[in-house]
């Protein structure tokens, strides 16, 4: 049986689904994340191939550098998708799926830019 993975925005205007498993996701603690998401954003990577977004029209894109833009629903100011110019994945924020994911996050990234009141201590591993 194949696995569809469903999630939407807080208003439901902009919503998603994932064919296949879910990739381990990861926690980005980098400034751009933190003040996107309000706190460190939690994302996997899926194939384009494997999204389809209903209600595109309601997603708006940041530019957030030369190599990135993020998405994020244009009516309640949600937080989406994570979307490099270059590859072949795009990053979907775990806060917007519907429970069950079957998936936990596996690594911490950009933890020299963390907020500094909170700390990481689950164990996984780290990268700066």
């Amino acid at each position: 049986m194949n696995e569809l993975h469903k999630g939407s925005c807080l208003c439901g205007a902009v919503t998603f689904e994932v064919a296949g498993p879910l990739p381990p996701s990861d926690a980005c603690h980098c400034r751009q994340c933190r003040k996107q998401s309000g706190q460190f954003f939690v994302s996997t990577d899926v194939p384009r191939s494997s999204l389809t977004v209903y209600g595109g029209e309601n997603v708006a894109w940041f530019r957030s550098s030369e190599r990135v833009r993020r998405g994020f629903c244009s009516r309640c100011g949600s937080s989406l998708f994570w979307d490099p110019n270059d590859r072949d994945y795009i990053g979907v924020a775990m806060d917007a799926f519907d429970a069950p994911t079957h998936t936990h996050i596996h690594i911490h990234v950009y933890v020299g830019q963390k907020g500094d009141y909170y700390e990481i201590t689950d164990g996984l591993p780290q990268k700066q």
